[in-house]
């Protein structure tokens, strides 16, 4: 899999402060921040020890909230290892799916595709052996974090609207691009700052060579555009590994081809109209 030490963004994490709440840690003052490169997350997450798990979280896959350690930075992690193939199944009484896979694979991949397109809103996921099975392993989303169905059941208004709905544009052409099958109000996150992360993608990477829904993909940002034109297949196969087969690539590629035709026809209708600038 593709080294993180090559891409720039830096991460904040707090050092050493017990990532699950407890009655005093609010009367204590957190230690300074320190940063970590991509590279060092993504070491700490494959190597830390695991030092305290938690319970199994709401959702069918069944992940785990888990602490790790590695003595001197401590920080919480999500770990799923569903990893289910099956030729038919029902979804539900009114969904079915043929050649289903529900899959901590593609936790993985959806992070690293992230990466290539210039999305930091996907977390970092890396695969590591927990309990002697192979899972994802996921930095689990620093500050306070709600979901979207949380947030529309206490009606909470965001201060920057336009904002969100960019962020709701660019969860459309991610899911299109690894048809996501399963994007619902709760694995979209919200931390204080406003800023959507896209979570929990294990019934992605579909085999389907169509899109979904292109009725609703309506503006792109720029840089966006230029990376999705520019994907290059060996670099993507290098950055996911083993975490995609050739089959589940090839359909992303069309896929890709379908979004960026769908975009330089809306260009050349509207022109730069088309464009937007994630504040």
């Amino acid at each position: 899999m593709r080294s993180m030490r090559h891409v720039v963004l830096v991460v904040l994490i707090t050092l050493a402060v017990a990532p699950w709440p407890c009655a005093a840690q609010t009367a204590i003052t957190a230690p300074a921040p320190v940063s970590l490169s991509p590279a060092e997350m993504e070491h700490f997450l494959l190597t830390a020890k695991i030092v305290k798990k938690g319970k199994r979280l709401k959702g069918v896959t069944q992940a785990q909230r888990v602490t790790l350690s590695d003595g001197r930075i401590t920080h919480d992690a999500q770990v799923q290892d569903v990893d289910i193939a099956k030729a038919f199944f029902e979804v539900d009484p009114k969904h079915s799916e043929v050649n289903f896979k529900d899959s901590y694979r593609y936790n993985v991949a959806a992070y690293q595709l992230a990466v290539l397109l210039g999305l930091e809103n996907v977390p970092m996921s890396v695969v590591r052996k927990v309990d002697g099975k192979p899972a994802a392993v996921t930095w689990w989303l620093d500050d306070d974090v709600m979901d979207q169905g949380d947030r529309e059941k206490k009606k909470i208004t965001t201060t920057n609207p336009r904002r969100s709905d960019d962020y709701f544009s660019r969860m459309k052409i991610f899911d299109e691009l690894i048809q996501n099958r399963d994007r619902n109000a709760g694995n979209i996150m919200w931390t204080s700052d406003e800023r959507m992360w896209m979570v929990d993608h294990t019934r992605a990477f579909r085999l389907g060579k169509e899109l979904l829904l292109p009725q609703t993909l309506i503006r792109i940002e720029r840089p966006l555009l230029d990376r999705l034109r520019s994907l290059n297949r060996q670099t993507l196969a290098d950055a996911v590994g083993k975490t995609l087969t050739k089959d589940e690539i090839d359909a992303l590629f069309t896929r890709r081809d379908l979004l960026v035709k769908l975009y330089e026809q809306k260009i050349a209708a509207r022109g730069d109209a088309v464009f937007y600038t994630l504040q």
